[in-house]
């Protein structure tokens, strides 16, 4: 098994999580939080996605499917189209309603396969590449995607969370 392999099979590990937290819910609950403060399905996979390709994207010198392919534009949020949903407030994530889950997993699949196509071209000299001097250490291509791969496997294990919590009202 290659590092290319490796991350792809990770990032198909997300892409079943993400699957298996939005199946069968409808928009409603997907917009729905267990709590004033808290996250919703539709929010936490909108902003995986969002961070996912955004960082992909940089990565690997493209633009963002986001932007690229027209989801901002079918999305239709209240936010500018470089907002990725860090530092959201309450309000913002009550703002991230979706009109179907298709609509969430079609833009989240969009970006899984371009991310999946650009990793599985990467050769170990290239995780050493730095993409980011803006921090110290500088990160590196490996840094950068492990980073991605963690936040996205939080947030999914959060909305399968969440969906539970939907399902059971």
């Amino acid at each position: 098994m290659t590092s290319a392999d490796l991350l792809v099979d990770a990032f198909n590990r997300i892409q079943e999580t993400v699957h298996e937290a939005v199946g069968g819910l409808t928009a409603a609950q997907l917009a729905e939080r267990p709590a004033e403060q808290a996250n919703s399905v539709a929010w936490l996979i909108w902003h995986l996605t969002r961070i996912q390709d955004d960082h992909v994207a940089d990565a690997g010198g493209t633009e963002q499917l986001w932007t690229a392919d027209g989801w901002c534009d079918r999305f239709a949020l209240p936010f500018s189209a470089g907002d990725t949903g860090y530092g959201h407030s309450a309000e913002q994530v009550a703002a991230v309603r979706v009109k179907s889950r298709t609509l969430l997993t079609g833009y989240y699949d969009a970006v899984h396969e371009h991310t999946v196509r650009y990793v599985g071209t990467i050769r170990d000299a290239d995780l050493r590449r730095v993409v980011d001097e803006g921090w110290t250490p500088p990160v590196t291509l490996a840094v950068r995607l492990v980073s991605v791969i963690s936040d996205n496997l939080q947030h999914a294990g959060q909305a399968a969370y969440v969906r539970g919590l939907v399902r059971e009202r």
